[in-house]
């Protein structure tokens, strides 16, 4: 199986979605949510170490920017582990590549939100996300 960016992006939500739940290290984390997606025998993407890490050394900055945009005294604590993870990957990614336009970013962020989160995750993922959107 070729791995495309969607997939990549999955593979960094549930990455990060590992870490904050065993605090295994980032390698650890990557390897074993490759072995459970069959993709042991691949080499990992770049663009899946550069998400993880990413959002593991900006997670603080990046939960500042998110929590600028949280109602009624709610902090990123708060919120749902899968919504966290994925306001990290997205904001991070929306802020340090490229080739991604924002919009691009949202609307991944927006379907990763409907895989894995709950009934409201889109909805509340896009109105987040949207806010860093320039015009």
């Amino acid at each position: 199986m070729s791995i495309n960016r969607h997939n990549i992006r999955e593979l960094a939500v549930q990455t990060l979605f590992s870490i904050e739940t065993t605090k295994d290290d980032p390698d650890t984390a990557i390897a074993s949510v490759m072995e459970l997606s069959d993709l042991e025998n691949q080499e990992v993407p770049d663009y899946l170490k550069f998400l993880v890490s990413g959002s593991i050394e900006k997670q603080d900055e990046l939960d500042k920017e998110i929590s600028k945009y949280l109602k009624n005294k709610w902090t990123v604590g708060r919120l749902s582990r899968i919504d966290r993870v994925v306001l990290r990957v997205s904001l991070f990614e929306m802020q340090n590549s490229l080739e991604v336009p924002k919009k691009v970013a949202i609307d991944e962020a927006i379907e990763l939100a409907g895989d894995y989160g709950d009934k409201d995750s889109k909805a509340f993922i896009n109105g987040i996300l949207s806010n860093f959107v320039e015009g």
